[in-house]
């Protein structure tokens, strides 16, 4: 059974101010979500999901699934702020949705098979979905073993200004122990440092691995989502910020030695629009890979 590939894309409407933005980077107009499907397809995925807003479905149906369906089969799911556990009502002021593992738990109606989590936005590089295809296509009827793809986080820097990344912390059998967020992350003096909970800037290696957002799962994990959904719903119904993230419930379960996330190495670069200035950056990268052969341009 081929893994399925998972793309978080609810925010996509809101951040781009409307799918009719949807920024063509590549050199003929692709957008970074294109190089992702098309690495996907290649790598050996075998069914394309999308969580959306119900608000954007017409206009994503028309610009986006359709440019897919043909290559790949694809469904989509709908991430609301409403979509709550019985006996949960959404406080009046909250417009969001609930985070990354909310968007992750409205595909278990149509993810029966082991599933790769990706950002919509984000350039991941075609090594890393062969890398992550391979590593979930030895899944089938497991669980408990999922897997994470950790970039170098040398190459996930921006030059426009300092990033926000996930810091891995690895156990000698290259399992994942923790993910610590690190809000500021730039190079300094020719150092990769990010900023310490004192304001200090600490070194670290340049091949220390972050989460880019490049998860591996089984069906099981929706399970655990929506049982820790709760737990989260309860300890934060006034707070109408709180977000469900991934790493929250995957640190949870290392930490209860319920799961083991394999930490996979990628050489891949991972690039994305970050601030405003990096987007000559990607459209020359893009272009790059273009040039040299490693993708055809149109793409698909």
């Amino acid at each position: 059974m081929k893994p399925t590939l998972f793309v978080l894309a609810a925010g996509m409407g809101s951040r781009y101010g409307g799918l009719k933005q949807l920024d063509g980077v590549g050199p003929s107009g692709e957008t970074i979500m294109d190089y992702s499907i098309y690495d996907a397809v290649n790598a050996g995925f075998g069914k394309l999901v999308f969580v959306i807003r119900k608000t954007f479905e017409e206009d994503f149906r028309e610009k986006i699934v359709k440019k897919y369906e043909k290559k790949i089969p694809v469904e989509l799911v709908f991430q609301e702020p409403e979509n709550l556990p019985e006996g949960f009502k959404p406080n009046p002021e909250r417009v969001k949705p609930w985070g990354t593992n909310h968007a992750v738990m409205m595909g278990k109606d149509v993810i029966n098979e082991p599933f790769a989590v990706i950002n919509a936005d984000d350039f991941y590089g075609r090594e890393s979905f062969k890398i992550l295809a391979d590593f979930l296509s030895t899944l089938e009827d497991s669980e408990n073993k999922y897997c994470m793809v950790g970039y170098r986080i040398g190459n996930t820097l921006s030059e426009s200004g300092t990033v926000a990344r996930g810091v891995c912390e690895t156990d000698e059998n290259g399992n994942l122990t923790g993910v610590v967020e690190r809000t500021q992350v730039k190079r300094i003096d020719g150092k990769v440092c990010y900023k310490n909970e004192n304001d200090t800037w600490v070194a670290v290696d340049d091949n220390t691995p972050v989460s880019m957002n490049m998860w591996g799962f089984t069906p099981d994990y929706f399970k655990y989502s929506d049982d820790y959904f709760v737990k989260f719903l309860t300890e934060n119904k006034d707070n109408i910020k709180a977000e469900f993230f991934i790493p929250l419930l995957v640190n949870h379960l290392i930490l209860n030695n319920t799961i083991a996330v394999k930490v996979l190495d990628t050489p891949s670069k991972w690039f994305g629009v970050t601030y405003a200035d990096d987007r000559p950056d990607v459209v020359a990268k893009l272009n790059k890979l273009s040039e040299d052969g490693t993708y055809p341009t149109p793409l698909w």
